[in-house]
This record gives C-alpha cells, sequence and structure tokens, in this order.
C-alpha cells in the first residue's frame, strides 16, 4: 500500500499536541514553585530569576518527559513525576519539623533503614491526621484513571523515535542522578544561591529540588585535600604539649578502671531554656557535676543523627572534617576504623556495646565490628520483659543491664550504652501520666505543644534519675570504675524553642548540650569545662591512664582552642580568630590520615607509644605505629 501523506489537519494536531506538552511543563514549573513555598522559586521571579524556578523543576520535568516517552499519556505522566515530589517534599517537612533542616542528599540512605528496625523509629513521625494518606490515596486513585481512560498521545509505533527520546532522556536523567559534573554549570553558587554550610539557606533561596542537585553534585566531587606540611606544622607547634600529656607514666600497681559510657538519647540541661532557668529536673546531673568534671557539650548534629554525635566519641575524630560524611555509620567502608575502643582493647579490655533497638539500624552491627567492639548486646538480648515506657525500652532497663554486663574478676571492661526511652517523637503517652501531667511549663508554650514538652521531660528526667542510680551502683563496687555520661543532641521541640527561646540569645541549633565524667566511688572537685563530642574519648582515656595515642593527646591539647567550632548544621558558625582557623585547617588533614590509617607515618618517633599489652587471648604484638592508631589486630 502507498504511504499516506500528512493533511494539514494531521500537522496541526501535531501543533496542538506539542503546544500542549509545552503548556503542562510550563504549568509544571510554576506548581513546583507553589509547592516549594519559597520566595527564590516562586512563579513571580520567573522574569526577574528564571534559571531559579526552571532549575528547581528541571529534575521533575525530565521524569515527566520520560514517563510520556513511555506511557504516552501526558496528564499520566506529568501526574506521576508530580506525585513523586510531593512526596519528597512531604518527607522534606516532616524532617523540617522535627529537625529544623531540610532533606540533604545523605538523607536517601534511610530508605535503606526502613527494613532495619527504621520503620519503627522513623515511622514515628509520620502524621497522625487521615488527611495526608487520604490525599495521597485520592493521588493514586487519579494516576490509575488515567493509566486507564487517558488516550495516547501518539502511537505506539514511532518508527524508532520513541526508543531514541527514550534512551535520550533516560541518559540525561541518569547524568543527573549520578551526578555528573556537567550539571555543575547550571546547578552552582553564581547561576543559583548555594551556601556550602547551610542546607536551609540554601533552599530558602534556590528551592528544595535545586538544593539537593547543589549538594550532591558537591559531595560527589569533593575530594579530601591532605597537606602533610600543614600536619608537620602542627604537630611541631603542638609537639611538646602532647608530649607532656603522653609522658604520665601509670602505676603498674594500680589497676586500669572499668569504664562506662551512656550515651543518653536526647538529653541536655533545661536550665538553657528561658522559663527552666531555676528549674530542679536534673538533679543528680548537678549534684555528679559538683563531683567530676562536667560543662557544654559541642555536638555535630540537632533533634536526630545520633550516629553523628556517636561516631565522633567513639573515634574522635571530628565529622567537621568530613564534610560528604552525614551519617558515618552507613557510609564506612573501612574494615577497620581507629578508635577509643581500638586503644582500649590494645590495652586488655573487654569491649561491649549495649543498646535495647534493632542491631541493624544506622549499620550499627557492621560499623561496631570496624570500630573494634568485642561484643554487641542489642534488643534480642535483653530480658524478654524488659522495662518500656513509652515507645521504647526505659532506661532502666538498661542501667539493669549494665550492671548485670559488670564482672569482679577477669581483664577490665568498657561498656558503651546507648539509651532510648527520650527518644522522639514526643507523642507517645508514657507510662504514668500523671507524673506526665504534673510536669511544669513555662506559660508562653502553646497548649497544642505542652504535652510534647511534658512528655519530652517525664522522660528525660528518667534519664537523669537513672543517672544517679547507675552512680550509686557503681560507687559499691569493688574495682573502680569511670563514669561517662553525655547527651547526643537536643531533642527535636522546635516549635517549643521558638516560643520560649533560650538564656543565651542563640538559636536552637547553637545550643550545647552536656557531659559529665565522673569516678564514683572517689568523688572529687567540680571542674567544669566545654568540650566537643570528639575530644571526650582523648578526656578519658587520659583519666583512664591510657596515654600512649598520639592524636588522643593532640586532641586534649588543641580543645580549648577548636571545642566551640563544632555545631550542628545549618547552625550560624561561631567566630573563629587567625590561631583557631590555622588549627582547624590543619586538623582537617590530620584527621583525614587518620581515618586512612596514615598518620603514624608523619609522626615523629618521640610520639609513637612503646609496644603495648594486647586484649586477652591475643598472641602477636602490634607495632608501636599500629598501637599509636589504636588499632588492635
Amino acid at each position: 500500500m502507498t504511504p499516506v501523506s500528512p493533511t494539514p489537519l494531521s500537522t496541526q494536531a501535531k501543533v496542538v499536541r506539542a503546544a500542549m506538552v509545552l503548556a503542562m511543563m510550563a504549568g509544571f514549573v510554576l506548581l513546583t514553585g507553589l509547592l516549594d513555598g519559597n520566595d527564590g522559586v516562586a512563579a513571580s521571579q520567573l522574569i526577574a530569576q528564571p534559571a531559579f524556578p526552571l532549575a528547581n523543576a528541571m529534575p521533575g520535568l525530565m521524569l515527566a518527559l520520560l514517563l510520556l516517552v513511555v506511557t504516552r499519556r501526558a496528564f499520566l505522566s506529568f501526574g506521576l513525576a508530580y506525585l513523586a515530589q510531593v512526596v519528597v517534599y512531604a518527607v522534606n517537612s516532616l524532617k523540617v519539623a522535627n529537625l529544623g533542616t531540610p532533606l540533604v542528599p545523605a538523607d536517601f540512605r534511610m530508605v535503606g533503614q526502613l527494613g532495619k528496625g527504621g520503620m519503627h523509629v522513623l515511622g514515628s513521625y509520620l502524621p497522625h491526621s487521615p488527611w495526608p494518606y487520604l490525599s495521597l490515596i485520592v493521588g493514586v486513585a487519579l494516576i490509575a484513571a488515567l493509566w486507564r481512560f487517558e488516550r495516547p498521545l501518539f502511537r505506539r509505533r514511532t518508527g524508532g523515535k520513541r526508543v531514541i527520546a527514550g534512551s535520550v532522556l533516560a541518559a540525561t536523567f541518569g547524568t543527573l542522578l549520578v551526578g555528573v559534573p556537567g550539571w555543575g554549570s547550571l546547578y552552582n553558587g553564581h547561576k543559583l544561591w548555594l551556601e556550602p554550610w547551610s542546607a536551609a539557606a540554601t533552599t530558602s533561596h534556590s528551592g528544595l529540588m535545586s538544593s539537593l542537585v547543589m549538594f550532591h553534585l558537591q559531595d560527589r566531587h569533593t575530594k579530601q585535600k591532605v597537606d602533610p606540611a600543614a600536619v608537620s606544622q602542627l604537630l611541631q607547634t603542638t609537639g611538646n604539649a602532647v608530649r607532656a600529656r603522653m609522658q604520665t607514666t601509670p602505676d603498674p600497681n594500680t589497676a586500669l578502671p572499668d569504664i562506662v559510657v551512656v550515651q543518653s538519647e536526647s538529653f541536655f540541661d533545661p536550665r538553657i531554656i528561658r522559663g527552666y532557668e531555676n528549674a530542679d529536673l536534673t538533679p543528680n546531673l548537678k549534684r555528679l557535676a559538683a563531683q567530676g568534671m562536667s560543662g557544654p557539650l559541642h555536638v555535630p548534629t540537632f533533634g536526630g543523627g545520633t550516629i553523628r554525635t556517636e561516631f565522633e566519641v567513639l573515634t574522635g575524630l571530628s565529622l567537621r572534617y568530613f564534610n560528604t560524611m552525614q551519617f558515618p555509620y552507613l557510609q564506612l567502608n573501612n574494615k577497620v576504623v581507629p578508635s577509643m575502643v581500638r586503644v582500649l582493647r590494645s590495652h586488655g579490655y573487654e569491649t561491649i556495646a549495649i543498646h535495647g533497638n534493632d542491631p541493624t539500624f544506622w549499620n550499627r552491627n557492621t560499623a561496631f565490628k570496624a570500630l573494634g567492639f568485642d561484643r554487641f548486646l542489642s534488643q534480642s538480648g535483653f530480658p524478654a520483659d524488659a522495662a518500656m515506657d513509652g515507645k521504647y525500652m526505659a532506661d532502666s532497663a538498661m542501667t539493669d543491664e549494665i550492671m548485670s554486663q559488670l564482672k569482679d574478676s577477669g581483664p577490665p571492661q568498657f561498656l558503651f550504652a546507648i539509651s532510648l526511652e527520650a527518644h522522639g517523637p514526643y507523642d507517645v503517652t508514657p507510662q504514668d501520666v500523671a507524673a506526665r501531667d504534673a510536669i511544669a511549663v513555662p506559660a508562653v508554650v502553646d497548649p497544642t505543644h505542652k504535652q510534647q514538652v511534658q512528655n519530652y521531660l517525664y522522660h528525660m528526667q528518667h534519664a537523669d534519675q537513672e543517672l544517679g542510680r547507675l552512680a550509686a551502683l557503681l560507687a559499691k563496687r569493688n574495682r573502680p570504675t569511670l563514669l561517662l555520661f553525655y547527651g547526643d543532641h537536643l531533642p527535636g521541640l522546635d516549635d517549643a524553642y521558638r516560643e520560649t527561646g533560650f538564656v543565651d540569645g542563640q538559636s536552637m541549633l547553637s545550643q550545647a548540650g552536656t557531659w559529665l565524667l565522673v569516678d564514683p566511688r572517689n568523688p572529687g572537685n567540680a571542674q567544669r569545662v566545654d568540650m566537643a563530642s570528639w575530644m571526650l574519648p582523648g578526656l578519658l582515656l587520659e583519666r583512664a591512664g591510657v596515654h600512649d595515642d598520639a592524636y588522643f593527646a593532640l586532641t586534649q591539647v588543641l580543645a580549648p582552642s577548636l571545642a566551640a567550632l563544632t555545631h550542628a548544621p545549618g547552625a550560624t558558625p561561631p567566630p573563629i580568630d587567625a590561631q583557631q582557623k590555622q588549627f582547624d585547617n590543619d586538623m582537617a588533614s590530620v584527621a583525614a590520615l587518620r581515618m586512612n590509617g596514615k598518620l603514624d607515618k608523619l609522626l615523629p618517633a618521640s610520639l609513637l607509644p612503646p609496644a603495648t599489652n594486647l586484649a586477652q587471648g591475643q598472641s602477636a604484638e602490634p607495632t608501636p605505629a599500629v598501637g599509636a592508631m589504636g588499632i588492635h589486630h
């Protein structure tokens, strides 16, 4: 049969269909700006700064066009792409509401944690109102109806044109997803607004989708630079002070103490909040602080992201120097990670981690092996009748388990316990409602937020009570025991914080938590010291009589200068002088070398320790360099 030439009507139809697709693309850009809600990508900016709303809508547009080639249905394709955006923006809203910061690329790693205990924790933050779920169901039903009833925009067979167009679109979209550098010509701080230190500021100006792409490109192509000359200069500058800390000779007649570290979920001293200045909500913390060391603790997270603080405490490495490591346990590729745990193992300690939750959540089961723990006692290892309060295991059950693990004979023990009771969200009814309702809340707190504050304080007071009980039990032991207690971050009570404000006038992201180090058997004098979470292990090792790790000694030398530089993502950076900046820059190289096991090669012989005793059951002796790194074989 002879092919029929296109008629003017068929040409007109093609023009109409092309115009319809273009109109839908324009509508998609406008609706994306409306969904985003930030002024920088609003419809009003299409003339003033068109790159902003267009770049923000670009990922969704590319997905919509790819779906159009596959399904041949315009409304279905653009509807699916927009629905996907709605889900991303909804998750972003939940994160902003609970943690005060928008989504960043690393957050998508959490998808893999949903089946590893993550749904139990993260699912608690989902809205309780039925309307969001009903809206989603309506959207899905509408998509299904479009798939069933919408007429295709073009024929199934197009002589290979669909295959070519689809391949080009898929390849282009793929380059965006994997972060090909070429996209940086659009997604950069010159064309758009980018503040590398603040996802919140970037999102507010450039839109959420553009922010995700820019940080994705930055993370993919930012390589940590190491300056050996800077490391040598720092070691030369601080060498005498580091050597002085390492030259303390332990008394051979004094046994190494057992060490108990409690990472208390969302614990902080409420007296930093206006309206609580004179409250006595943490009497045990206050009492024990008068017998040991304590003070403000600067941590690298707010409202969540527990493993960021946890990683810093266990390794002594500041995430300030690893900008692309948002969730360290999910991003660690090293099978052996230098840590306080490994240093203690090299001195004969048995090392045990305790946490009443799913061991695979946050990838702790794998990360703890890399960090050097001998054992990880997780939820299944607790008694079947372990106490619960609210949604999670009670802190009292953790105290009981700590005491059951401590032995009166054998090698010294290092116990790292992670509590869970005070974990958010704070809308779950606790066990003792009357005790919760009796907690006073400042009048400025809106009634809709009052119960959340009370729920948190109820669990926080339990943490303080268990701190007091644990210290009393440790004081009765025959063996010496050091107790380190700290909060991993402030709780995510954003609305209440905005209503009350803080005593120092700073934002919630700039607030420090609290820490305490005490010997319950031998109370001392009160010492108040500003610390960052990555500096705690060096201090703890010193107090335990372990002085042979040059890196941890260095952290103590620099602590007075660098402690306050640690802060949550999005917080206003603290002021920094020239000396601090130099130390800070040099420590970035030191940290990178430490992580990769290459720092010891640059240490002078005077900073390398003698061979230390290995943990029980090991036959080979570590080399001096291995001992300095705290690596246990």
